[in-house]
């Protein structure tokens, strides 16, 4: 089924739309959310979570891409809910490890004035992004936004784990210099 006639399915209320959303994104949405939780039970609490946000936010919203649309709901809290995990435990966990990566390129956004300027960060990331080859751009969107190993990032594209981090060593400093050029400072 297109997401045309899901979103349609959406809006006319009926619940063949989570069932049709389930069956061509579901997977797509466990593996982002496998890849915050590593548990295969929260993962999917987190998936049918997703799925009931769709459900209360369309209608009114029309998601332009489903796809990305229901991947940034499950990301959103598959990340919360690993927050809360890592609140309970008092520990890092792997996501925060593959997220501090990033923390020398980007600020937190902790105060008022950050999250007026988050829809401009984000059009400058999304700019940095498109210009970059192809294989750097797919490693930096797998690493950073999927949260994917660097071990199955390197053995998807058929390249060593320590071109991998060389990639994205080389892509963080270069993200870094673009942000700064852009006037995001950290």
């Amino acid at each position: 089924m297109k997401d045309e006639e899901i979103v349609e399915l959406y809006f006319s209320r009926s619940e063949d739309a989570i069932s049709e959303t389930a069956l061509k994104y579901g997977n797509y949405c466990s593996y982002i959310s496998q890849n915050i939780l590593h548990s295969k039970e929260d993962a999917e609490e987190c998936v049918n979570d997703a799925y009931f946000a769709a459900w209360k936010t369309i209608p009114p919203q029309r998601p332009h891409n489903l796809k990305t649309f229901l991947g940034k709901l499950t990301r959103n809290i598959s990340l919360k809910k690993q927050e809360k995990y890592q609140a309970a435990k008092r520990g890092g966990g792997y996501v925060d490890t593959v997220l501090s990566e990033l923390e020398e390129c980007i600020a937190s956004n902790s105060s008022i004035e950050d999250s007026i300027d988050y829809s401009a960060l984000i059009e400058c990331i999304n700019s940095f992004l498109s210009s970059l080859p192809s294989l750097n751009r797919i490693v930096f969107v797998r690493r950073y936004w999927y949260v994917s190993p660097i071990s199955e990032i390197a053995e998807q594209y058929n390249i060593s784990e320590s071109k991998v981090k060389s990639i994205l060593f080389r892509l963080r400093k270069r993200l870094k210099e673009y942000l700064g050029k852009e006037g995001f400072f950290i």
